[in-house]
C-alpha cells in the first residue's frame, strides 16, 4: 500500500516571543517557544503531537495555521509555502485549515446564539447565506450529535461537551481538509472525552480529515494517532508510527512520558517500574545548551551538554534526537535497570 501524500511539510521552524525591559522597552531575550523543528502530517492521517505543558506544542500548531508569525522556517499546505503571505493571500487557505480550540468555555462567544457562532464562517468566506446558511447550521449540529434547535440557544445553556462539539462543527463549516485540534478533550469530563475522540474519528473517515492532535494524555493520542511525535522544550525529540513508538520508544524522555501511564491490570502495574524524571522542565527563555533534556536525563553523558543531537532515523519512519540511541547503533536505553547519570 503507498502512502498518501504530504499534506502539511513542516521544516526548521521558529516561534521566539521577545522580552522586553525598561522604559525604552529593550529587548532583553527570547521565549524561545518552538526552537526548530521538522514533520511532515499525510493527507488523511492523525499525528499526535506530545509534551509536557509549556513544550511549545500548541505553539507550533497556531504558528502551522497562521494565527501567530513564525521567527523562521518554512510551512508548506498542499506545497504551496504558508510563511510570508499577507492576509488576503492566506484567506482563500483559511477555509482548508481550521482548528478546534483546547477550553470550549472561552472559545464560544457568549453573546452569539450558537447558530450564529456556526453560521459566521459560512458568511465571511461567502459559502452561504440566508436560507441556506441556516440549512447548512442545522445540518452541522446533526453531524456532531446535537439537534437543529438547539441553533437558537447560547453557549451558557450547554455543558463542555457539547460546547466542544460546537466547536467541532464551526471548524467542520467551510469544508477544511486539515484541522488543529488543540487539547481538545483536555477540558472535559473523562466519560465526555471519548464521546468526543469518537466523533473526531467519525468525522475523519466521513470526510477524509487530516488532524494534527495535540495533547498530554498518551492514552487518547495513541488511540487516536497514526504517528506520534514528542516535543520537548521547543524541540521534537522523538517521532515514529504510534505502535512503534508506544513499543519501542528510543529517546530517555519518550520513556518517562510512556511509562506515566496507568495499565488497567493491577498485577503488571504493580510489577512494572515507572521511571521517574527529576528537576522541572526548563524555561524556554534560557534553555540548557546541547540536548536540551540532558539536565533530566538518566543517561546524559558529556556529549549531551555541548552537542546537539542530530535527528537521526533508526528504522524506517522512526526518528530520534539522542546521543546515547546514536552511539549504541539505535537501541534504546533500559532505564528501569538503574542506569546512572554520567555527567
Amino acid at each position: 500500500m503507498s502512502k498518501a501524500p504530504d499534506l502539511v511539510v513542516v521544516r526548521d521552524l521558529k516561534k521566539y516571543f521577545p522580552i522586553t525591559a525598561g522604559i525604552l522597552q529593550r529587548h532583553v531575550a527570547d521565549v524561545k517557544a518552538v526552537d526548530g523543528i521538522d514533520f511532515e502530517i499525510r493527507a488523511g492521517e492523525t499525528l499526535g503531537l506530545v509534551g509536557e505543558s509549556g513544550s511549545g506544542k500548541t505553539t507550533a500548531g497556531r504558528v502551522i495555521l497562521r494565527l501567530a508569525d513564525a521567527t523562521a522556517g518554512s510551512v508548506t499546505f498542499e506545497g504551496r509555502e504558508l510563511i510570508g503571505l499577507n492576509r488576503g493571500e492566506l484567506r482563500p487557505l483559511r477555509k482548508e485549515m481550521q482548528i478546534i480550540f483546547q477550553d470550549p468555555y472561552a472559545s464560544l462567544n457568549p453573546r452569539m446564539t450558537v447558530g450564529s457562532i456556526i453560521r459566521e464562517p459560512l458568511e465571511i468566506h461567502n459559502i452561504a447565506h440566508g436560507a441556506a446558511a441556516d440549512e447548512r447550521v442545522q445540518e452541522l449540529l446533526r453531524l456532531v450529535g446535537l439537534q437543529p434547535q438547539h441553533a437558537n440557544r447560547y453557549p451558557h445553556e450547554f455543558s463542555g461537551g457539547q460546547r466542544q462539539r460546537v466547536g467541532v462543527a464551526r471548524a467542520l463549516a467551510v469544508g477544511p481538509k486539515f484541522i488543529v485540534a488543540d487539547e481538545p478533550v483536555s477540558a472535559l469530563d473523562v466519560s465526555i472525552q471519548a464521546q468526543v475522540i469518537n466523533l473526531l474519528q467519525d468525522l475523519q473517515q466521513q470526510f477524509g480529515l487530516t488532524y494534527l492532535f495535540i495533547a498530554h494524555d498518551l492514552s487518547v493520542v495513541r488511540h487516536i494517532s497514526n504517528r506520534v511525535a514528542v516535543m520537548y522544550v521547543g524541540k521534537i525529540v522523538e517521532i515514529a508510527d504510534r505502535d512503534r513508538l508506544y513499543d519501542n520508544p528510543l529517546h530517555p524522555y519518550t520513556q518517562a512520558l510512556l511509562s506515566a501511564i496507568p495499565i488497567p491490570d493491577p498485577d503488571i502495574e504493580r510489577r512494572r517500574k515507572r521511571i521517574i524524571l527529576t528537576g522541572d522542565i526548563p524555561s524556554p527563555v534560557n534553555p540548557p545548551s546541547g540536548c536540551r533534556f540532558h539536565t533530566r536525563c538518566p543517561v546524559a553523558f558529556a556529549r549531551c551538554s555541548v552537542e546537539v543531537p542530530a535527528f537521526n532515523e533508526y528504522e524506517p519512519g522512526h526518528r530520534a534526537a539522542c546521543h546515547w540511541v546514536e552511539e549504541h547503533g539505535g537501541k534504546a536505553p533500559d532505564l528501569t535497570a538503574g542506569s546512572a547519570v554520567v555527567a
